[in-house]
């Protein structure tokens, strides 16, 4: 049965923002995506290979906030498993069509739009979970684990990894961007291995952030190892701590030479207490080894209702539906979206009249004018807009409103000019400004008052031009919606 004690791991915001944010991100730059998508399943892989007596079967498998699905197209063509890719962006998860053509993949996992704390398995019916950098976005993250533990046959696996240590040894003064986007200050710090003594929790945490997406790096290793502890029979763990520059690579040699004094050898975790990194926990639960009846013609064998957990059916057209409660779920071109009917109608609203996802078709009825042609690819899709664009939102009912839109700064922007203003207005009133600094995504969110309508401005000052077009460039805008502003 699902749990009652999972529905409140994560804020409704957050888990929009999570949508927003996940379908924007996990192929905003293809190449760049691709090539880190590799890196991250070679050494995914590695830890995988590594441990695979002590793991056992790696089928059925389930992978947790699996974003575009890469490390699990990676389970079922490296290491022939069968198995499931779950995130809440159900529209990152339509970008693994892309990855199958860069890298000529023969098999694909079932994609799930989901929610990893009530999640849509029976009991017992799984053989190994997988989180990678997903735990951290939950501030109840021991309902991820319990939800975990429930899905898992005995002698199951969970694996988590990259998760994040808090660190001791530093004054939490401020967020700092990733390395692309630091200030020349803040860049030479972070090669010196200086920048992390002065930065509030992990670096690059504040990109996340900006889009509303809670973090919690509150967890040493010690609270990693307890939470293990609590849901699983045994573990195992290893810590990555890093080494940026000399400020941390002594103290690291200094931490290792005292954990030797202390007969811990290559432990490590004298380190990343003090500087932090990330953990990998492989995490059995009690019980002799059970492997689950699965076949990849009837998946659907190991789903439950998000509704009311009765037993989930396909149809004829490939399409998911309850026996119990008239619950349903269509393949959306490869993806079924698993999250409660409630959440899902609040995450996915569709082409609706408060609401311009430039991925959907039909956005442009809602866009004035300014707007250039439609660029992007599979679900990351947005426009160019010229000096000044407008559009018109209505809101479903006469409560104040939350103008939430995003979009993108390019590099040449600031290869012209030191710095873009955006401004924006809303039924001829001004609804703020936001002045852009480095190229990179942005968020902009204002609260608007009552109206029937919001007729929306976007100005844009200095523009650039681009070789061979006489059109005037400011940003790029992918989303323009309206959200509950609040209680």
């Amino acid at each position: 049965m699902v749990n009652s004690r999972t529905r409140d791991a994560q804020s409704l915001e957050t888990k929009r923002a999570e949508v927003e944010f996940h379908n924007f991100a996990s192929l905003g730059e293809p190449e760049l995506a691709a090539a880190a998508y590799a890196e991250e399943n070679r050494r995914r892989g590695a830890i995988l290979a590594e441990h695979a007596a002590w793991i056992g079967s790696f089928t059925p498998f389930l992978e947790l906030g699996a974003n575009a699905g890469h490390s699990s197209y990676m389970l079922v063509n490296q290491f022939g498993a069968s198995g499931f890719a779950l995130d809440i962006s159900a529209d990152a998860l339509r970008h693994g069509i892309a990855l199958m053509e860069w890298w000529s993949l023969d098999r694909a996992p079932v994609r799930l739009g989901g929610d990893a704390a009530r999640l849509p398995f029976r009991d017992g019916s799984l053989r190994l979970v997988l989180a990678y950098q997903m735990l951290s976005q939950f501030l109840g993250v021991e309902r991820v684990f319990a939800e975990a533990a429930r899905v898992l046959a005995p002698g199951g696996v969970f694996l988590f990894a990259e998760e994040p240590l808090r660190r001791l040894l530093t004054l939490r003064l401020f967020r700092s961007p990733y390395e692309h986007d630091m200030r020349p200050w803040q860049r030479r710090l972070y090669r010196l291995g200086l920048l992390g003594y002065l930065a509030q929790d992990v670096i690059g945490s504040r990109q996340e952030e900006i889009f509303g997406i809670e973090q919690n790096h509150g967890l040493d290793s010690g609270d990693w190892r307890r939470l293990a502890g609590r849901f699983f029979a045994e573990s195992r763990f290893l810590v990555y701590v890093p080494e940026r520059g000399p400020g941390e690579r002594w103290v690291k040699r200094l931490a290792g030479w005292a954990e030797r004094d202390r007969n811990r050898e290559g432990a490590g975790w004298l380190g990343a207490e003090l500087l932090g990194g990330s953990i990998t926990g492989i995490c059995r639960k009690a019980g002799s080894p059970v492997e689950p009846s699965f076949s990849d013609d009837r998946f659907e064998s190991v789903l439950q209702c998000p509704d009311c957990a009765g037993l989930l059916l396909r149809s004829p057209a490939n399409d998911l539906y309850c026996a119990s409660c008239a619950y349903a779920a269509p393949d959306q071109d490869g993806v079924y979206n698993l999250l409660p009917s409630g959440e899902r109608a609040e995450l996915y609203p569709g082409d609706r009249d408060d609401h311009i996802d430039f991925s959907l078709p039909g956005h442009q009825a809602r866009l004035g004018s300014g707007w250039y042609e439609l660029d992007g690819v599979c679900g990351n899709r947005y426009r160019w807009m010229g000096a000044e664009a407008t559009a018109l939102l209505r809101p479903l009912d006469a409560r104040p409103w939350r103008l939430r839109l995003r979009g993108f700064a390019a590099e040449a922007s600031f290869q012209q000019h030191s710095r873009v203003q955006v401004q924006f207005f809303a039924n001829d009133q001004p609804a703020g400004s936001i002045t852009l600094r480095r190229p990179g995504t942005f968020l902009f969110e204002a609260t608007l008052p009552p109206a029937p309508e919001y007729r929306l401005v976007i100005r844009v000052d200095p523009t650039i031009r681009i070789p061979n077009d006489d059109r005037p460039y400011g940003v790029n805008i992918s989303l323009i919606r309206l959200a509950p502003a609040g209680p």
